[in-house]
């Protein structure tokens, strides 16, 4: 397989990945509340995935000393995506909180991603992702806990739309830099 076709290939994966997302996000924007529930529920089976593998090495690895606390980060994590799972609307509230915190952590590595990449096409699109970001950041932390039924699901929607929408321009943007040398590779040498 060549690398234009390779190159080719990717792009069309890239492309359907960001009309995927952005489907999604609207799809969360219109139904925030099951949307928030699922992202909650998610989390919490993340959290007993996590606690589960933390247990197992920690037995795995018990003679080296960690086996005390080791069990017992273990045992607290699925305690925490256990109580997320059987109470799904409370753990909204706190996922509200930690949701917050990681548009605040994204919206600075896209602020920082933007201003490394800011000689390429499309890296603008990766500084309005940023700022985007850090709005909903302020809006969520301004606005818990009153609305938390509505915020979780409404801002992933709306952040996994802009995402979709910057890989979307990113991808377009390396598409047209691979047909360009695509092109420049099919010319015919001057005087044939």
């Amino acid at each position: 397989m060549s690398a234009n076709t390779e190159i080719s290939r990717n792009v069309r994966w890239s492309i359907a990945l960001s009309v995927l997302m952005i489907v999604a996000g609207v799809l969360a924007i219109i139904v925030p509340l099951a949307s928030g529930i699922a992202v909650t529920i998610l989390v919490g089976w993340l959290l007993v995935l996590g606690g589960a593998a933390h247990l197992a090495y920690s037995w795995h690895t018990r003679h080296g000393g960690g086996l005390f606390w080791g069990m017992l980060l273990g045992i607290s994590y699925i305690v925490v995506g256990g109580y997320a799972l059987l109470h799904p609307l409370v753990g909204l509230g706190s996922l509200t909180l930690v949701l917050a915190g990681y548009l605040l952590v994204a919206s600075i590595l896209e602020f920082i991603l933007s201003y490394q990449l800011r000689p390429l096409s499309g890296s603008g699109w990766l500084l309005i992702d940023g700022i985007i970001s850090l709005i909903l950041a302020i809006m969520i932390w301004r606005s818990w806990p009153i609305n938390t039924l509505w915020v979780v699901g409404t801002l992933v929607g709306i952040s996994m739309l802009c995402s979709g929408f910057t890989r979307l321009a990113i991808s377009l943007a390396a598409r047209r830099v691979a047909h360009a040398i695509q092109g420049e590779l099919h010319k015919p040498e001057p005087g044939h």
